[in-house]
């Protein structure tokens, strides 16, 4: 596992923006081959979609031959309910880049049968060849994508009951209002996220502190989803000086060592 440290939360956005570019112009995707990208929603990685957009729009990155899948979707929301992770997604990063329609993946909130949903969702992913670099933020507690605490690590897509905890934090996108908040959501599972070829994930803050303890420090559980990240060969946790507060100045002075030699321009 790479831990990257960066000073704030917009130099973790610079940095995750600029290596997810890098990696896609690397792959140097055609129609037949495309890079496929596993995208979260969320505040964490809202600042990585505007510099995307950036670099796209300066003429140095293209998504035309770019497939996403999302992580999650909320039950029993439309694809226009202003909060969906559908509008989410076109509102905050796909309309202002050029990825063609067809390639874009986000479950179905109003599928009449969530279990069949998830399994074509899984069949989708294998179908494209499998996901290249899925990129994610991680919840206080821990949760990657809406596996919450106590989520099986070889869990698949599925649906899922969310915990008041989880609900409580995004009420703030519901008129502060827990009782509007859907209570279960469709999500990739963990062993979803752990079959991508690259995971990249944002940490941000001091309220994220415990949980990049748990992934970096302690061992790997299921009450610590983000935990899994250590049986992953290629994970990388971008996080800012605030969220390693729970971490040994022994670790944070290790992976500061060690990423000296591969620092990417912001």
């Amino acid at each position: 596992m790479r831990l990257i440290i960066q000073p704030n939360y917009d130099a973790i956005s610079r940095w995750t923006a600029h290596y997810i570019a890098r990696r896609i112009q690397e792959f140097n995707p055609t129609a037949d081959q495309p890079f496929v990208l596993g995208l979260p929603t969320g505040s964490s990685p809202l600042g990585v979609y505007r510099e995307l957009i950036r670099i796209h729009k300066e003429g140095r990155l293209s998504f035309a031959h770019v497939v996403t899948f999302n992580m999650d979707e909320y039950l029993g929301l439309d694809a226009q309910h202003p909060q969906s992770y559908h509008r989410f997604m076109w509102d905050n990063f796909f309309s202002h880049i050029d990825i063609d329609e067809r390639n874009v993946h986000i479950l179905n909130g109003m599928a009449a049968d969530p279990a069949k949903e998830c399994a074509d969702y899984e069949a989708a992913i294998k179908a494209s060849g499998g996901i290249e670099l899925f990129l994610g933020g991680v919840g206080v507690d821990g949760h990657l994508a809406f596996n919450e605490p106590g989520s099986s690590l070889s869990s698949r897509t599925r649906d899922k009951e969310l915990t008041l905890d989880t609900r409580l934090v995004n009420a703030r996108f519901f008129n502060g209002e827990v009782s509007q908040v859907p209570v279960a959501a469709l999500t990739v599972g963990i062993g979803t996220v752990l079959d991508a070829r690259e995971v990249v994930v944002i940490a941000s803050g001091h309220n994220k502190a415990r949980a990049l303890h748990a992934a970096i420090e302690d061992g790997i559980n299921h009450m610590w989803p983000i935990s899994a990240l250590q049986m992953h060969q290629r994970a990388i946790i971008v996080c800012d000086d605030a969220a390693t507060d729970e971490l040994k100045v022994g670790t944070v002075r290790y992976f500061m060592e060690i990423e000296k030699a591969n620092r990417l321009p912001g």
